[in-house]
């Protein structure tokens, strides 16, 4: 969302930003709108004060015993007026927040240019990838293989995208998403969150899901929609307030069910685990001084990158090009880990810098010291990590000839002190 203040004094700003990402120039349809919007806010402003300056004469007129018919019949024809510019006025300011709110967040000036995820830039490349001396399988081979990982049985209660786990690998995802947890809020300070799971048309459309992006989402009969992302509910938390600056930042994370239709990857990662319509995840969210959401962005990936490392993983961090960047970003890093199964690097994370753009949907501010006018927080949010995936990797890069799966070291108090986990689960 835009400030229409700002977009009138820097339309090429704008209109640059938008091309970054691949979009046309919008500053003059825009600006356009905000005119008439304008002109009807100054014809009802005047009407407004010829009615009471007719309603006085009026008043004036009667104290004397005069006859105001006319005046009355006039005075109606202003207030009539007046509502027609009010109405002209009123729509055409829902024609041009309706419009903004389509737009995604503009690039920061260090986001690199390009179209796609070709032209994104390696920042960092942190530990090897194992190596084998045998013929690595993926994470769907080794699962059907320990009878532990069933993608019929899901199809056959939900359909396509779905997993059934069982027994070990069940334990496993489970112990996962735990030591993310325990990791983020003993040690980097986060707030756990156990959030609602179903949210409001506003939640969903402060982070930016809604409304460009309905059909990504599961709405419930009753107009609720289940959350893609905790980010959603988590970064809401603060919608609608007023924060005092020695609040922030604050520091929210989550382990919750998300909920995704995919509707824009239609036959892409059918496979396996990879992209399901439900999964979990361990989410981060950060809310900000404007002055400290370069650094907390620097941060936020940083503890995401812990959990890789204490799990041995291979990955590396890519600094996505404009064209790449999630709606509501202004800055990302992914974080890809290494897939033996796949021999590639995949995403495991998301880690972005919002800016002001979700603040100003969600009227989220803060009260600053000097006890001036409150201005808007930033917003950043991460996986930390996606459990789904972080399960895959494990999979994948811990096997074994046998086909059993050896448990990083720093999940084996969460398994009862198991070293592996094989057929008998």
């Amino acid at each position: 969302m835009f400030d229409l203040r700002w977009l009138r004094e820097n339309p090429d700003a704008f209109d640059r930003g938008l091309a970054r990402r691949g979009l046309p120039a919008a500053s003059g349809q825009v600006l356009a709108l905000d005119q008439e919007w304008r002109a009807a806010q100054t014809g009802a402003e005047q009407k407004r004060a010829q009615a009471n300056s007719a309603a006085k004469e009026i008043g004036a007129i009667k104290a004397k015993g005069g006859d105001v018919s006319a005046l009355l019949r006039e005075g109606a024809e202003i207030k009539n007026t007046q509502g027609l510019f009010e109405e002209r006025a009123a729509g055409l300011r829902g024609e041009i927040e309706a419009l903004l709110a389509g737009f995604p967040n503009l690039p920061a000036d260090d986001v690199p240019d390009g179209h796609d995820e070709s032209e994104n830039q390696i920042v960092r490349q942190v530990g090897t990838p194992p190596r084998f001396d045998f013929a690595p399988q993926d994470h769907v081979a080794l699962g059907e293989r320990l009878c532990q990982m069933d993608f019929a049985r899901a199809g056959k209660l939900s359909g396509a995208r779905f997993v059934v786990l069982f027994g070990g690998l069940a334990r496993l995802e489970r112990a996962l998403g735990q030591f993310m947890l325990d990791l983020h809020t003993r040690e980097f300070g986060y707030r756990e969150v156990s959030p609602p799971l179903l949210v409001r048309d506003e939640a969903a459309f402060g982070t930016g899901q809604l409304p460009k992006f309905s059909e990504d989402l599961f709405r419930t009969t009753t107009g609720l929609w289940l959350i893609p992302t905790a980010e959603v509910a988590l970064t809401n938390l603060v919608a609608d307030e007023i924060l005092d600056e020695a609040a922030l930042p604050l520091r929210f994370t989550a382990l919750t069910p998300c909920f995704r239709a995919e509707a824009g990857a239609a036959g892409k990662d059918t496979r396996g685990m990879i992209r399901q319509h439900q999964f979990s995840k361990v989410e981060l969210v950060s809310i900000v001084h404007p002055d400290r959401s370069g650094e907390e962005h620097e941060r936020l990936t940083q503890c995401a990158e812990e959990v890789l490392k204490r799990l041995g993983l291979a990955y590396r961090v890519m600094l996505l090009c404009a064209g790449d960047m999630g709606f509501a970003a202004r800055k990302t890093y992914d974080l890809e880990v290494w897939l033996p199964g796949q021999n590639a690097y995949r995403e495991i994370s998301s880690c972005s810098d919002c800016g002001e753009f979700q603040a100003r949907r969600m009227r989220a501010r803060f009260r600053a010291k000097d006890g001036k006018s409150p201005r808007l927080v930033h917003t950043l949010n991460g996986s930390g990590l996606a459990v789904g995936r972080a399960l895959i990797a494990v999979l994948e890069n811990y096997q074994m000839p046998n086909g059993a799966i050896r448990v990083p070291e720093v999940l084996r108090s969460y398994l009862g002190g198991s070293e592996a986990i094989d057929a008998d689960g």
